[in-house]
């Protein structure tokens, strides 16, 4: 990997690391409709003139369906998820329980129609992280609010469908184009409802910036330096960061929030990352008889 590759590469670690304690931090003031408007209004505003300027909007007017769905399982209904289970989760539990992403993901093309199936590797992957999860909530299940799990269980439900329609039915789409069409449409969907739950007082500083931060660095700014990554290190290298993001939610939960993180959650944690490299690894290539 080059200097700039590295650099990059680190910057989206944190840039992506981050979200969950800006989250924690904005859902104490505002309610998560009106933080995913936000967030997706002033990041559209950041994007759009730049997917204008290279053109990247007009290819997708013939794609509008599958961009819509996109959106929604992408953009619209993961966030709006993720913003709810924090208001009763610690940001460090939730950015580790998103590690299992990957494991969703690989369940997601095993039934959908994966033709590169591993057999034995991937379901002793998937073992291994299942047995993760389990050690990460398993010893504090007493304190873990059930309907915030299954609201993060949603959550890496949809990040693991949406690269699957962006693949399938926008694989020749311009990527800033559908990253920042799908940030118009998410807010307009929340427009409505961030109107009617409104704050009834003016936000705190911490909140605002929580907010701009989500919006600008760790959305807008995310992806221009996710597609500059991609371009520097590949597609494949460049998701590695998915079992580092986690890590860096959790060190700065601790850090800023004073956010407690146990044995059990390291343990899970180190279970999903080796059950994700397991079930999402590509195994040896077949030799072919003579």
């Amino acid at each position: 990997m080059t200097r700039r590759g590295a650099l990059l590469f680190a910057a989206m670690c944190v840039i992506w690391g981050v979200p969950y304690l800006m989250i924690r931090v904005a859902v104490r003031e505002l309610a998560p409709v009106t933080l995913v408007f936000f967030r997706t209004g002033l990041a559209a505003l950041l994007l759009i003139p730049f997917a204008l300027y290279r053109g990247d909007l007009r290819p997708l007017r013939v794609l509008w369906l599958p961009l819509l769905a996109y959106s929604v399982v992408e953009v619209a209904v993961p966030w709006v998820l993720l913003a709810r289970a924090e208001t009763k989760l610690t940001s460090s539990l939730t950015g580790l329980l998103i590690a299992a992403v990957p494991l969703v993901g690989a369940v997601v093309v095993a039934l959908t129609g994966d033709r590169e199936r591993q057999g034995s590797r991937r379901w002793l992957g998937l073992l291994v992280g299942l047995g993760g999860v389990v050690a990460l909530v398993g010893l504090d299940v007493s304190q873990v609010n059930g309907v915030a799990l299954v609201e993060v269980f949603l959550v890496a439900v949809c990040y693991a469908v949406g690269p699957i329609i962006l693949s399938r039915s926008l694989g020749g789409a311009p990527a800033l184009g559908v990253v920042a069409a799908s940030l118009v449409i998410s807010a307009l969907i929340y427009a409505p409802l961030a109107v009617t739950h409104l704050p009834g007082s003016t936000p705190s500083s911490h909140v605002v910036w929580s907010v701009v931060g989500l919006a600008l660095v760790c959305t807008a700014l995310a992806f221009l330096v996710f597609f500059a990554l991609i371009g520097e290190v590949g597609p494949v290298r460049a998701t590695v960061i998915t079992y580092v993001n986690p890590a860096v939610a959790a060190v700065v939960g601790v850090a800023v929030l004073g956010e407690h993180v146990s044995a059990g959650m390291l343990v899970g944690f180190a279970l999903i990352l080796g059950g994700s490299v397991l079930a999402t690894g590509r195994g040896p290539e077949p030799v072919a008889e003579p």
